[in-house]
């Protein structure tokens, strides 16, 4: 996955509010426009430490067509700028990706790519609608990640069954939970803090909000920064299998170019994973450590967890340079190691991912325009995804996209577009496309990354720079150059010296 200038008791803006306010004798609060905040900390299971902030919740129409009907509330956050004495009138809003993660929750992870950019500007988090503690829509059973241990058709019928059983249980019109009902949010809270732009950082599904934000308000926009770039006019879902497959092919080709790691795999990696994935239709029992507990446990594994280990290692290069070992083992039937990662990412996902939030972001959205693709099938992934999309997406209540939805974003705003080289779901070739209807834009490839790069290398001086002066042809970025790739694991030892 993730604001400006504070406004005085009189309401000017630019300046940071001091004058924190003492209600109900107890709690102190500040006021940021028309929102009061309270004290509050952010943290993640997944991070070490807490971050102070101010927190509250914002009430907005569940349907903006209908103002006087049902309210929902959002979950805000705001960061103060470090230094108050002289903070820019424009506040940053972080995006979370997904579709699904809440950006209060994502925060931790990125708060030090933020360091530069929080000297003079305040950061606003708004959960967006269905994530976090904004009418979260979890639906934890129906990603099927949690069951991975059943066969391919196991898994598709249940996770069918628990998206039916989740729209069931609604308290909410869940087909207003789109993109579009999002944006519509971010601006009430700009409009509600009295800031007249704001800068726009989206990550990953982010790069969509801040995309549809930006055509839709550009009087309110002044920057963009777009991490691991979603072109509106793609499909969510449609190119995932062949994505992975391509940043793989990459990935593995660095075993072949070291030669201890060639020597300890062999030359074909690729070939390895898919009879492994073969094998393993058929699941098979595993002892193994469970990575929370440390309890010794017993659970069959089968292609689909190696499949999605696959997938969501190869998100980053630490975690990918593992693979290539991970595999072997279990390729000579030692599964254990395999069976521990694959664990611990299930509970992350579930942890993180508000899965009934993505299916009213992608039903809305995606879903009609998702073709059967053969070059699919010999793919790690292969095709479920996306199948399995389309099936639930009939269960779930559905709304509707503005007709020039996926048309390309053509703005003349600054914008910074960010790419991972060796990034499996939103690979460099994305933010090429976007870039072409960018007059003011400009396109960084990370070499050896993969995806989200906010916070790799010199990339966090970068954001503070381009923040700052809202140029995005005139950064200095000779400093990525210095970027390489991660070797492979050859031993749990760690890498060659």
């Amino acid at each position: 996955m993730l604001a400006a200038a504070a406004l005085s008791g009189c309401g000017q803006a630019g300046s940071a509010n001091d004058s924190a306010k003492r209600h109900d004798g107890n709690a102190i609060k500040r006021h940021y426009g028309r929102i009061v905040f309270d004290p509050c900390t952010l943290s993640t299971p997944y991070t070490s430490g807490t971050i102070a902030a101010q927190c509250t919740q914002f009430e907005v129409p569940e349907n903006a067509a209908e103002p006087k009907g049902r309210k929902l509330k959002l979950n805000l956050a705001w960061l103060p700028a470090t230094d108050e004495a002289g903070v820019a009138e424009d506040p940053v809003f972080f995006l979370a990706g997904g579709p699904g993660q809440a950006a209060t929750e994502s925060w931790p992870t990125v708060d030090a790519a933020f360091r530069e950019v929080r000297k003079h500007r305040h950061i606003v988090l708004v959960d967006q609608r269905g994530t976090g503690k904004s009418s979260p829509l979890a639906c934890r059973d129906a990603s099927g990640e949690n069951q991975p241990h059943r066969d391919e058709a196991a898994q598709f019928d249940a996770a069918v069954q628990a998206v039916e059983h989740c729209a069931r249980q609604l308290k909410v019109d869940a087909s207003r939970f789109t993109t579009s009902d999002a944006i519509a949010d971010l601006d009430a809270v700009r409009a509600a803090i009295g800031a007249a732009k704001i800068d726009l950082v989206g990550v990953s599904y982010g790069t969509r909000v801040a995309q549809q934000y930006a055509t839709r308000y550009p009087q309110h926009t002044r920057s963009v920064v777009l991490d691991g770039v979603v072109p509106n006019e793609l499909v969510l879902g449609s190119e995932h299998a062949r994505n992975l497959d391509n940043a793989l092919a990459l990935q593995f080709k660095l075993c072949q170019q070291i030669p201890a790691c060639r020597a300890r795999f062999g030359g074909e990696p690729r070939e390895q994973l898919r009879q492994l994935m073969a094998r393993l239709q058929t699941p098979v029992e595993v002892d193994y450590r469970d990575p929370h507990t440390g309890e010794q446990k017993r659970a069959p594994i089968s292609a689909v967890q190696v499949g999605m280990l696959t997938r969501m290692f190869s998100y980053a290069p630490e975690a990918a340079s593992l693979l290539p070992l991970v595999l072997n083992e279990a390729d000579q039937g030692r599964y254990a190691p395999l069976m521990a990662l694959s664990k611990m990412i299930e509970n992350q996902l579930n942890d993180e991912l508000n899965y009934g939030m993505q299916l009213s972001v992608i039903c809305a959205e995606d879903v009609d325009l998702l073709k059967p693709d053969p070059s699919d099938a010999d793919t790690v992934i292969g095709d479920a995804m996306s199948k399995t999309l389309v099936a639930q997406c009939k269960a779930w209540p559905t709304g509707q996209r503005p007709k020039d939805f996926h048309a390309p974003f053509k703005s003349s705003l600054p914008t910074l577009l960010l790419s991972g080289e060796l990034d499996p779901v939103t690979p460099p070739r994305y933010g090429d496309q976007v870039v072409k209807h960018l007059t003011n834009g400009r396109h960084l490839i990370l070499r050896g990354q993969g995806h989200g790069a906010l916070r790799i290398g010199c990339t966090p001086k970068l954001l503070g720079q381009f923040v700052e002066t809202a140029d995005a042809k005139k950064l200095d970025a000779r400093c990525l150059d210095t970027l390489g790739y991660v070797p492979p694991f050859v031993s749990f030892n760690g890498w060659e010296p």
